[in-house]
């Protein structure tokens, strides 16, 4: 697909983290870009500093990413990137202090991880099914998702994490199969470590001892190398239907 001023883009999650460099990529493309995320005030600052557009969303909730998403496309157009970037992590064990892993924060994790992007992947794909063709193959559009090595690799206290994230991935090449026809394609990014504010927020010895976990370059994976690969992603038609590790071949230990 090629990328201009006229082919706009959608990023969930887009206020902060990975998202929010991937939408300031775009918008460095000159693209417009709508950003949906839970956080309004964040969100409305963020957007309005990159000039981009933005919608309040729990992405968990179909009903709200129906509204959110038709609130963008009158601002923008109809998206033909959409890069979903959303996610939670929060740690709790199987068992734990003579308690069992608490059901409801499971189902929170799962219902923003793999249901929200479930959410916003299949209505950006039914809008973009009725969308003009973009170029000799009959491209409509791309949709890429955030995986994480933990649906790999997951460490202990990373059950509703990883099995999350693993959903993500199970549902990359069944979705990029149905919509094949539609001329959309679907890809998966796996990141390992990334210098998000979350994991710069620690103190410097846990940033070391998590860069010490990649075998090269052994450092924290820089926010832009994410943007990078999304944005390359959009660009070469033939990545389909695939995950992409993004890790410098770390591979996660126990703890």
């Amino acid at each position: 697909m090629k990328l201009g001023q006229t082919t706009p883009a959608i990023v969930s999650g887009g206020a902060s983290g990975l998202g929010a460099t991937v939408a300031t990529a775009l918008r460095e493309r000159g693209m417009p870009v709508g950003i949906l995320d839970m956080n309004e005030a964040a969100g409305q600052a963020f957007a309005a500093e990159i000039g981009a557009s933005f919608a309040q969303c729990d992405i968990s909730d179909a009903v709200a990413v129906s509204a959110a998403l038709a609130k963008l496309r009158d601002m923008q157009g109809q998206e033909r990137i959409c890069i979903n970037c959303a996610g939670i992590a929060p740690a709790a064990k199987t068992v734990s202090r003579g308690a069992a892993h608490d059901p409801a924060l499971y189902a929170k994790v799962v219902g923003v991880n793999l249901i929200g992007t479930f959410n916003v992947a299949t209505q950006t794909a039914l809008a973009m099914s009725t969308a003009d063709p973009l170029n000799e193959d009959d491209e409509r559009g791309v949709i890429v998702n955030t995986a994480s090595i933990a649906a790999y690799e997951g460490q202990m206290g990373q059950l509703a994490y990883a099995s999350s994230k693993a959903g993500v991935i199970g549902l990359t090449l069944p979705m990029a199969r149905d919509l094949a026809k539609s001329g959309i394609r679907v890809v998966a990014i796996a990141p390992g470590i990334f210098a998000t504010p979350m994991v710069t927020g620690f103190p410097q010895e846990v940033q070391d001892a998590l860069a010490l976990t990649s075998e090269f370059p052994r450092r924290l994976g820089k926010p832009a190398e994410f943007a990078a690969l999304a944005i390359h992603i959009a660009e070469n038609t033939m990545l389909n239907g695939e995950v992409i590790r993004l890790d410098a071949a770390t591979r996660m230990q126990a703890k």
